[in-house]
């Protein structure tokens, strides 16, 4: 894998584990870096690029083993 789908599948699992928590009222990313505070916009921000461009690559049709996420 290349370092930016590394990053990328990293950040992914980080925030559909996130969304996991929120369904039962308990926001991870908040309790860590604050609510509302600068780092938890850019942790969001992040996870939301990732999820951009995962969307990307795959429709590009990344599907060789070198390149799966």
């Amino acid at each position: 894998m290349k370092l930016f789908d590394v990053i990328a599948w990293v950040l992914l699992v980080v925030g559909g584990l996130n969304w996991g928590l929120v369904a039962l009222n308990y926001n991870l990313v908040e309790m860590i870096f604050g609510a509302g505070t600068g780092l938890t916009q850019l942790v969001y921000g992040l996870v939301g690029v990732s999820a951009i461009y995962a969307l990307i690559r795959k429709m590009k049709g990344c599907c060789s083993d070198s390149c799966k996420m």
